[in-house]
Formats: C-alpha cells, sequence, structure tokens
C-alpha cells in the first residue's frame, strides 16, 4: 500500500528509496531474525511485545500521513518516505515479524543447516520483493492521471489509510489479547 500511495502522490523517480528500503530492509530484517533474533525473542518475550507496540503506532502515523496527503501542488512540506524510514520501517512492522518467523517456522528443517537454510530464504525474499514492490509502484503511477482530480486523490488517499488500519486489527488484537 505504500508504494502504491508514493507511486500516485510522488511518481516513480522520488518513490524509487521507499522501494530500495523494502526490497533490502525486509530481506535483512529476516537475515537476522533467522540468524538469531527470534530465539532473543524467545527469551525475552517483552522486546517482542515492545516492537509490536511501536510497529502499530509507527504504522498509525503513517496512516494519518496518506489520509492527511493533498495534491501535488499542495505537498511542498511532503516528501515521500525515505530509504532509511522504509528499510527501518520493517524492522517495526509486525506483520514482517509475523511473516519472517512464520516462514522461518514453515521452511526450515531443524535437522539442516539452518545458516544455510535462513540465507538461501532470505535471498528467496529479496528476489520477490522486487517484481512485487515495482508492481505495487507501478499501479500507483498509473493511478496518476485518474488522481488529479482531487475529489478522487483525496478519496484514494483515505481508502489507503483506512486499509492500512484495518490491516493492523489482527495485531491489535494479539496485542489486547496477550496484555490481558
Amino acid at each position: 500500500m505504500f508504494l502504491m500511495s508514493s507511486g500516485a502522490n510522488f511518481g516513480i523517480r522520488l518513490s524509487l528509496p521507499l522501494l530500495a528500503g523494502v526490497c533490502i530492509g525486509f530481506p535483512l530484517m529476516f537475515l537476522a531474525i533467522g540468524l538469531g533474533l527470534g530465539s532473543l525473542f524467545q527469551q525475552f518475550p517483552t522486546i517482542h511485545l515492545v516492537i509490536t507496540v511501536i510497529g502499530v503506532v509507527y504504522l498509525t502515523v503513517l496512516a494519518w500521513k496518506i489520509a492527511n496527503a493533498g495534491a501535488p501542488e499542495e505537498k511542498q512540506n511532503t516528501q515521500p518516505i525515505t530509504f532509511l524510514q522504509s528499510a527501518g520501517f520493517q524492522w517495526v512492522n509486525p506483520k514482517a515479524w509475523i511473516m519472517a518467523t512464520g516462514a522461518i517456522a514453515a521452511f526450515t528443517r531443524p535437522a539442516d543447516d539452518m545458516h544455510w537454510q535462513v540465507i538461501q530464504l532470505t535471498l528467496v525474499f529479496m528476489l520477490a520483493a522486487i517484481p512485487s514492490a515495482w508492481t505495487w509502484l507501478l499501479f500507483g503511477v498509473g493511478l496518476q492521471k485518474l488522481l488529479k482530480d482531487p475529489r478522487n486523490l483525496r478519496i484514494f488517499n483515505l481508502s489507503m489509510a483506512m486499509l492500512l488500519i484495518l490491516s493492523m486489527v489482527p495485531v491489535v488484537l494479539d496485542l489486547v489479547d496477550q496484555l490481558s
């Protein structure tokens, strides 16, 4: 959703740092989880809980920014997400953690060399991220003409923000479950 929204609002060139951050940030996070961070979270679940809360707060702030993004001529102070913000976002995104830990559990075998398996999975994620991220970015760019109408842009931005908020519902429900 971030890539599509950024493509629609800023175009390809200004969205490239976001794209690169997604394509590099998640595989690096996956590699770190697979090579040891996962066991740290098993020993200290509070760290995982804190990262989840930070992720929900960060996603909410991003949803607010998306919802309030104006037309390009109104965006003089609005900037697309940077490479570091995008790569760092992967580390606080609860859905990314769930996908990473789930993939490690599903696609590795304890009897085999865990490090080699994690490296292979990291490469697969990196290779899959590139065409996927470009597809979302180009879809957003394709919407630019439609979104020249301020009403359509407002509906699009509010829809993207709402979808982002809705995507956090399972994470928030899980947090409430953990805290009760």
